[in-house]
């Protein structure tokens, strides 16, 4: 095991934030580290770029108390999908007006207990769900999601949600049929969206159908812009840094609010529903080396492995589809210095599941030779799902506690 102490200036390593650097040098075992302040940093920053878009943080992506009771104090509401979520929020300071139920999955006994809890704002996709929302929810404001192809996305989310732009015009009809109020439509072009384009393409789908609406006498009160707003810290399977065109999503989100707005030809207000957005480049996990192992596969290929202390079902759920950036603080290159004796390897989890791993064909990555079991790893842009996706203990893996930095109070808040 390493020895030597780790010396990490956040300057010189992309995606780590000086209050990360140090509450992850402090800590001795593996846990979540979150930094408040930078995720309050980027909601302001969301602001100003969406000026007249109020915020409902997606709370899936990171539900933890500290930081709904921080966006909440900076006025964001939640995208909640359960009753429990939406009693957690409430826990936390989130009001119910600020609060919707973003999910359109829903059984009555969960609409009922939403509407008790004083939620009045429900998604929806289909006439069953309305049906329901009327009886289970009278009186209730309603959204309807419209689908979207998802092309461009990490994680396109076009199958389960949502409905074709035509019969979002039937939903909502028969909503105010019902005694609902038709308030809204809602798109989500995908999770880790990467491209411009499905933005410009899903607004101007919300403009064919607010003039359907509006042809019929439904007037609607705001749009939701939904999530998948990226993250900036990943990288592909192969290894290379993700560069979404974030300027230019905003630019063009901007200009397709002012759009639907002439559209409309009326006030509409706009919500957007970021998660990962807020969350992941402002979370860190500290992990430690298992094992780097060099054998033969099948094939006779050989390969090396580093396996974590951390993987899927623990903290990293999402390594299927993307790569986190490591940093090796035991093993950094002298002052000057690049290089170093690395050697390419398939990064893995520690349990029995061959899932728990990057890509075999790719992703390898290069980490050093000299890596020793117990040796810190700091795994960056990991604060979204990493809390969420955990398991309970799969093969007694338990999952990771956390370290908030820069709450109120100042200082370190430690949560098991």
């Amino acid at each position: 095991m390493s020895t030597a102490t780790p010396t990490v200036r956040p300057a010189d390593t992309p995606g780590l934030s000086a209050p990360l650097a140090a509450a992850l040098t402090a800590a001795t075992d593996d846990r979540l580290v979150l930094d408040l302040a930078g995720i309050e940093h980027r909601y302001d920053t969301l602001r100003r770029e969406l000026p007249g878009a109020e915020v409902r943080f997606a709370m899936k992506a990171c539900p933890v108390d500290e930081v709904l009771a921080a966006l909440a104090r900076r006025g964001a509401g939640v995208d909640a999908a359960s009753p429990a979520e939406i009693e957690q929020a409430a826990r936390a300071g989130v009001p119910a007006a600020r609060t919707h139920y973003g999910n359109t999955v829903k059984s009555d006994r969960h609409i009922a207990a939403a509407h008790r809890l004083g939620v009045r704002a429900f998604a929806t996709d289909s006439l069953e769900d309305v049906a329901a929302l009327a009886v289970h929810a009278p009186g209730a404001r309603v959204f309807c999601r419209v689908a979207t192809a998802g092309a461009g996305a990490v994680w396109g989310l076009s199958h389960k949600f949502g409905c074709a732009p035509a019969d979002a015009v039937r939903v909502l009809e028969r909503a105010r049929e019902r005694g609902l109020v038709p308030s809204g439509l809602s798109v989500h072009v995908g999770s880790q969206q990467m491209t411009a384009t499905a933005w410009r393409t899903a607004l101007e789908d919300l403009a064919g159908v607010l003039r359907a609406l509006r042809s019929r006498g439904v007037r609607l009160d705001h749009v939701n812009l939904g999530g998948g707003l990226p993250a900036l810290g990943y990288l592909d399977r192969h290894g290379t840094p993700l560069h979404p065109p974030l300027d230019k999503i905003f630019a063009v989100v901007r200009e397709g609010m002012a759009h639907l707005r002439r559209v409309h030809g009326g006030p509409l207000d706009f919500v957007i529903e970021p998660g990962r957005h807020l969350v992941a480049d402002h979370g860190a996990i500290r992990a430690h080396v298992a094992r780097l192992t060099h054998r033969r596969g099948p094939d006779g290929t050989p390969r090396h492995w580093l396996y974590l202390s951390c993987g899927k079902f623990n903290g990293l759920y999402e390594m299927d589809a993307l790569q986190y950036r490591l940093v090796f603080p035991g093993h950094l290159p002298a002052p000057g210095r690049t290089g170093g004796d690395l050697v390419p390897a398939v990064v893995a989890g520690p349990t029995c599941d061959s899932d728990d791993a990057y890509s075999h064909e790719h992703g390898l990555v290069r980490v050093p030779r000299a890596l020793a079991s117990g040796d810190p790893v700091w795994v960056l842009s990991s604060g979204a799902y990493a809390t969420s996706y955990t398991t309970l203990g799969f093969n007694g893996f338990a999952p990771l506690p956390y370290t908030v930095t820069g709450t109120p109070e100042g200082g370190a808040r430690d949560r098991a």
